[in-house]
């Protein structure tokens, strides 16, 4: 039995902007050709916080003041071997330093409303509205061969 992947996925939002990384410079990338947030692996020792804002810096060289818990989200067997355990953050305040593109893509400042035009996974679709709107959630997110299943979710703010 493996262990999930622990990671973390962050959105840094700035004068109605959101921060994405439009993955297109590696082709063997599974999120290859697809928009999304910043985050990656925790390291050991790492808590969820502390993962998010290394993994911030590291992606795009921008220090984050304020980190909100958004949601906590499983993708069974996303990439068609693990589990992917991800916790979610949305941070609105850019402490200091101008976004760097990483090697994985380019950064995209993208206004609120232009959020879902982008090339995302279906499920982003669904929880992005959700932690823009600031609710905070659990769930799973179910994808098969990278084509997406459904959901289930439980708003914690309800």
């Amino acid at each position: 039995m493996s262990h999930a992947v622990e990671a973390t996925l962050c959105y840094v939002e700035r004068a109605g902007h959101v921060l994405m990384l439009r993955r297109d410079k590696r082709p063997d990338d599974y999120h290859y050709g697809r928009c999304n947030g910043l985050g990656g692996k925790f390291e050991p020792g790492e808590s969820p916080l502390d993962c998010a804002r290394r993994e911030i810096l590291e992606e795009c060289g921008l220090v984050v003041g304020r980190l909100r818990f958004a949601g906590h989200i499983t993708f069974p067997l996303f990439d068609g071997v693990h589990d992917w355990s991800v916790f979610l953050f949305h941070g609105t305040e850019v402490a200091e330093g101008e976004p760097v593109d990483p090697p994985e893509g380019h950064l995209l400042w993208v206004p609120r409303a232009g959020l879902l035009d982008l090339p995302l996974w279906e499920g982003d679709r669904h929880f992005l509205p959700w932690m823009l709107a600031g609710r905070r959630f659990l769930a799973r997110f179910d994808y098969e061969a990278g084509v997406y299943l459904g959901h289930e979710v439980c708003f914690l703010d309800d």
